[in-house]
């Protein structure tokens, strides 16, 4: 099925991006943090049935008084960003060019409820690896689009936001970059984007390295955990565990994605809320706070660019698409009008490689039945943001995946 319409009429030019939030929307943003509504009601500190009024009393408290938008806004022009139009979407992305003239395109992708602000702290040592006491040879060209209705891809298309649709786009704009081989990294719904990516463009994808996977799906049923030992067991209690109580957003967003894009929209509590969560339940388990995993002026750069951008609710109309899509190839397959690219018939795919940090629940047994992994790393630390959480760790294991997969990188790649 083509998702991507390429007999449309429409620029394919790359247009150079600067972030300029108006400062009407900054004082907006202060003053409806100024006369947030807080509930009464109160069940205490733990998080069990949320984020706790505490918490995050102080957090927005920070957001208004503490956090500079304007200093995050001029780190985050000091990076290279463009923006190009695929199928009528504009698709927001950094394209930080390596010194090194040999370095290799990577293309980064990141998941919900995320941006490209999760990778700020990894493209330095990606791109300049000797300026941060690394090799130059494991330098990388890198390019981290946003995904439709995140971040500063908004506003969202009607029609946009499965990954389907997503992976033709990135094959797309890896043309206009003049990329004929690359390699990707992604994680969480990126992974699935890099998944199909590999599919549709074979010749193109050199490896692919995976965070953020779950050891199944929220449509499947429950895992056994009799059927696993040691750390893998214990994944999959955690796993079941999350289908079981930490779904609530996903099944909300995927089925009444307007209904909760109100509150997103009006509410920068209830977008902070909604985000911050998240990052309390799948960063670091020994982090107590979501700040002790990330950095908070990095948390917050998200979330405003979020609330600016109303992407709170484009965000959750692209987990919508997304999951039609999905039910409408499982439909298909199950009634036997699938593409018939199911089978022993399959191309085994590029080489793939999984980093599976403290907080992520793949397991191998699961992610890999046929042995064919070209690499598998497990961390004792991290969570589903390692870029963020870890980016030492993350970094080095990007690096020495790739590093025997350079030679087969096509060195004519010209990049824009």
């Amino acid at each position: 099925m083509a998702f991507y319409r390429h007999e449309m009429d429409e620029s394919t030019a790359i247009r150079p991006y600067r972030i300029e939030i108006p400062q009407s929307d900054v004082d907006d943003l202060h003053e409806r943090l100024r006369r947030t509504r807080w509930p009464d009601f109160s069940a205490g500190p733990d998080w069990s049935r949320g984020v706790p009024p505490d918490y995050l009393e102080g957090l927005a408290e920070y957001w208004l008084n503490d956090f500079d938008w304007r200093a995050q806004e001029a780190r985050l022009n000091e990076i290279p960003q463009f923006v190009t139009t695929v199928d009528g979407q504009d698709i927001h992305f950094f394209h930080v060019r390596s010194p090194e003239p040999d370095a290799m395109p990577l293309v980064v992708t990141h998941g919900w409820p995320s941006s490209s602000v999760e990778f700020l702290r990894v493209l330095a040592p990606l791109t300049d690896p000797h300026a941060s006491g690394g090799d130059s040879a494991d330098a990388f060209d890198v390019v981290v689009p946003t995904l439709p209705g995140y971040g500063l891809s908004t506003p969202l298309h009607v029609g946009w936001g499965n990954l389907f649709q997503v992976a033709q786009a990135w094959a797309e704009i890896a043309r206009r970059l003049g990329y004929e081989r690359y390699g990707l990294q992604a994680t969480d719904a990126g992974a699935g984007v890099a998944g199909i990516l590999a599919m549709i463009a074979p010749d193109q994808v050199a490896g692919m390295h995976l965070t953020g996977t779950a050891a199944g799906t929220p449509f499947g049923p429950p895992l056994d955990p009799d059927d696993f030992e040691g750390e893998d067991r214990d994944r999959i209690v955690r796993f079941n565990a999350y289908r079981d109580e930490g779904l609530g957003y996903f099944h909300l967003q995927a089925t009444r994605p307007q209904t909760i894009a109100y509150a997103l929209t009006d509410s920068p509590v209830g977008q902070l809320a909604w985000i911050v969560e998240k990052f309390h339940e799948w960063t670091d388990p020994a982090a107590e706070r979501p700040d002790d995993a990330v950095d908070r002026d990095q948390l917050l750069t998200n979330v405003s660019l979020n609330w600016f951008r109303q992407a709170g609710a484009t965000s959750a109309h692209s987990v919508y698409e997304g999951v039609q899509a999905w039910k409408h190839m499982a439909s298909g397959q199950a009634d036997g009008s699938g593409n018939g690219s199911e089978g022993s018939d399959v191309p085994p795919g590029p080489p793939t490689g999984y980093a599976v940090f403290a907080a992520d629940t793949t397991v191998r047994s699961l992610a890999d039945p046929d042995g064919r992994l070209a690499h598998w790393s497990n961390f004792d630390r991290g969570g589903h943001f390692p870029a963020m959480e870890v980016p030492g760790l993350w970094v080095t294991d990007v690096r020495e995946f790739f590093r025997p997969l350079r030679r087969s990188v096509n060195s004519g790649n010209s990049g824009t």
